[in-house]
């Protein structure tokens, strides 16, 4: 029986040749606006994901090391997609469209589902309100918001979660399910954490964590279900609507 459309755009959408490529204008995005803020790599407000991810190479090689990151990240996002648009065939529009609408769907849906979860944890309605982020300029939290979609999911749901699964599986001797949900709730609490260190962190206070840290699990079972386009978009644009409300 062949594939039905859906089941095709289900599969394709969480593929290399679209994800990474969905989530590119993300990435040119933030960097150009985080260029024009400052017009500098090294100085002024930056999203707290890419500075820890760019530190280590400016550490080792300074300006250099930027063009490395800056290499490896779009020449290992190159290879991927090549490889997978080989595999796979050409790129059809009515993919992405039914990502944008997708990701325009969760993104509208998450803060409500976030807040219901964590106010059944806590027995009460919670939401977020990014206070430190209000002293910005509505562009500089634009572009944070942007930086969160991309360089958040590279960090925590990408990198963090496949090495802690890994570190699971490896260390403890678990199955990949075990290891997965392990993964998935610490790298959440590490996510969730991660927002109150630095300038721009937030007051720690119990709601905002736990509400954090349901937005992890919620954003690494989108990660895992979807792909990382659609999960980084969902995160920048729930970041935008957030800014902008």
């Amino acid at each position: 029986m062949p594939p039905t459309l859906k089941s095709t755009y289900w599969q394709a959408s969480r593929s290399p040749r679209y994800s990474l490529t969905f989530a590119l204008p993300l990435l040119v995005g933030y960097e150009l606006l985080a260029f024009l803020l400052t017009h500098d790599a090294l100085e002024g407000v930056r999203n707290g994901a890419d500075v820890l991810l760019k530190s280590l190479f400016v550490l080792l090689g300074g300006r250099n090391g930027l063009l490395v990151f800056g290499g490896l990240l779009l020449g290992t996002g190159a290879v991927l997609v090549i490889r997978d648009r080989k595999a796979g065939g050409p790129l059809q529009g009515r993919v992405f469209a039914g990502m944008v609408v997708e990701s325009l769907l969760y993104a509208t849906l998450f803060g409500s589902i976030t807040s219901a979860l964590t106010g059944l944890l806590l027995q009460g309605p919670r939401g977020l309100a990014l206070a430190p982020m209000a002293q910005l300029g509505l562009p500089t939290q634009l572009m944070v918001s942007l930086g969160a979609g991309i360089y958040e999911e590279l960090l925590f749901r990408v990198i963090l979660v496949s090495a802690l699964a890994k570190l699971a599986y490896v260390m403890f001797g678990w199955g990949k399910r075990g290891a997965g949900v392990f993964a998935t709730i610490i790298g959440a609490l590490i996510f969730s954490a991660f927002h109150y260190i630095g300038p721009l962190g937030d007051t720690l206070q119990l709601g905002s964590f736990v509400f954090r840290t349901v937005a992890g699990l919620l954003l690494s079972g989108l990660y895992l279900t979807r792909g990382f386009g659609i999960a980084a978009w969902t995160h920048a644009l729930y970041d935008v609507i957030l800014t902008l409300a």
